[in-house]
């Protein structure tokens, strides 16, 4: 199991560095719904989490990725999409930065933040990280490279619950810090929040890149090999 988690540790952390739901939900932390809104998000993006890794789980044992601990050709293959596609983004990424001298543009969406119910903090959770392409992809990645060990019992199912944990961490971080701290913790959240916008592309280019080469990396060289 040991391996196994050391192999998805580049896509949890992937999934933990997204600026865009890091912002969203320090948002959702200064509006009066704080209490109710921060923890259905973090519930929403666990949830989503969990069922993406679930079905690839499931259709992973029954397309045999593994066989005796030995990745398959088709696990390569998929290795090696997933990299393209993580590329792709991150072409698209660097294409999008802003200009010399220009604002970093946030989605609209995000001011509709503070008047949004529990419902929907949960439901924009689950979008982001359940159906967000980068986010997609990197669970998918990892739940693959998970069925790729070829463990058996409750073990690949531990190392799920364990990915699951890494890439929330900076999703349950400002929920668990305001929920402790109260009003007091607006001030390094709002501090936290002007830094992710102001780097917000530079780091998923960056993140893109090197997880998309990784990815790519590990499906061409076990389809050579």
């Amino acid at each position: 199991m040991g391996n196994a988690i050391g192999s998805i540790l580049p896509q949890a952390i992937g999934v933990a560095i997204s600026p865009v739901p890091v912002i969203a939900v320090i948002l959702m932390l200064f509006s009066q719904r704080a209490r109710s809104n921060g923890p259905a998000f973090l519930a929403g993006w666990v949830l989503a989490l969990a069922v993406v890794g679930s079905i690839v789980l499931v259709l992973a044992s029954l397309g045999k990725v593994s066989t005796g601990g030995t990745p398959s050709t088709l696990a390569y293959v998929l290795k090696l999409l997933l990299g393209l596609l993580l590329l792709v983004l991150a072409v698209r990424q660097w294409r999008s930065r802003p200009k010399a001298g220009e604002e970093p543009q946030m989605p609209k969406w995000m001011a509709t933040i503070e008047a949004i119910t529990a419902g929907k903090a949960f439901g924009l959770a689950a979008l982001l990280a359940g159906a967000n392409p980068k986010n997609l992809a990197l669970t998918l990645a990892a739940a693959l490279s998970i069925a790729q060990a070829g463990m058996s019992g409750a073990a690949p199912w531990i190392a799920l619950v364990v990915f699951i944990i890494l890439a929330s961490l900076t999703v349950a971080g400002p929920v668990l810090y305001y929920l402790f701290a109260g009003q007091s913790a607006e001030k390094m959240l709002a501090g936290w929040k002007t830094w992710l916008v102001t780097n917000n592309t530079t780091v998923m280019f960056v993140l893109l890149l090197v997880l998309g080469a990784h990815s790519f990396g590990q499906g061409l060289g076990g389809l050579i090999g």
